[in-house]
């Protein structure tokens, strides 16, 4: 089973030209499986999977992992097992007829336009430069709706303040251009005067080492801010992508649009964020309704 977990991985890297972090969670998750088929005793571990040993791993999973996590492992299994029926390594895949559970539904984090204005422009001491990058990181991530490993991998010549855009590289290497917004374009150039010029292809937001900055630190620094301001502190730096997508559709923007903007391949993924806005929507409704406010 490890060379043809070798296979899948060069299979999913080379062929469909998958990211490297969505590579790394579906080998992760198959090698699992691989240590629970050993412990099992199977002497040919591939030919002697079926459905029955496939159903007590994942009863081994539940109350160990979330619905969301069970069904990805799953998810990770299905696509294996296809890759093992193209290559004729297996006639059947033993994962035929086994019904995916139904994911636990969470509403995304959002912060609230007020609060949104308060992190990007209430002042706060410290170094000039860092804070100078940390305000250009936080209003390109609201502007653009990008995901925070899309923003640590952007290169000085990936903006444009000129045209106003920046060519993002998403899940999959899936390149798309997105509008930025005149206040991200006024933070960035802060930022590009005192940090000074650099080549096209360095980074755009570095460490204090000189290096590209890690996703970590972004969440790190956004926390760090967070607390200065006196805001929610469990907020990531995806809460702002949510935010984007949710204050978009509450100003009544094309849903399909925002699929573009966010770069999801599936219009349902984007569909998450009526609810968001529907709850907004209720609650508004809750406070200033005749008939519907609380005496």
């Amino acid at each position: 089973m490890d060379q043809q977990l070798v296979n899948f991985e060069k299979h999913l890297s080379v062929e469909r030209n998958l990211s490297p972090r969505t590579v790394e969670a579906y080998v992760r998750d198959l090698r699992q499986f691989r240590n629970f088929v050993e412990t099992a005793g199977l002497a040919d571990a591939l030919t002697g999977i079926n459905l029955l040993l496939v159903r007590r791993y994942l009863a081994e999973l539940h109350g160990r992992c979330s619905r969301t996590s069970i069904a990805r492992k799953l998810s990770a299994l299905r696509v294996f097992f296809r890759y093992l029926v193209r290559e004729r390594v297996l006639l059947t895949s033993p994962l035929d007829g086994l019904l995916t559970p139904r994911r636990e539904q969470f509403l995304p984090k959002v912060l609230s336009a007020e609060q949104i204005q308060d992190l990007l422009e209430r002042p706060l001491p410290g170094k000039r430069l860092l804070i100078l990058r940390d305000l250009a990181i936080f209003e390109l991530i609201y502007s653009c709706g990008l995901r925070v490993s899309e923003l640590t991998g952007l290169d000085i010549g990936s903006v444009d303040l000129i045209e106003a855009r920046a060519r993002v590289l998403g899940k999959g290497l899936k390149e798309r251009f997105l509008p930025i917004g005149r206040p991200a374009c006024r933070a960035l150039q802060a930022y590009f005067e005192l940090r000074g010029e650099g080549g096209l292809d360095e980074p755009l937001f570095i460490n204090r080492q000189g290096g590209r900055l890690s996703s970590r630190s972004v969440q790190r620094n956004l926390k760090k801010r967070l607390l200065q301001l006196g805001l929610p502190t469990d907020v990531t730096p995806h809460a702002l992508r949510h935010s984007f997508a949710t204050h978009l559709l509450d100003a009544g923007a094309d849903l399909r649009v925002i699929q573009e903007l966010l770069g999801h391949a599936s219009l349902s993924t984007t569909q998450r964020y009526t609810k968001v806005s529907f709850s907004h929507l209720t609650e508004v409704y809750d406070q200033a309704h005749p008939r519907s406010r609380k005496k």
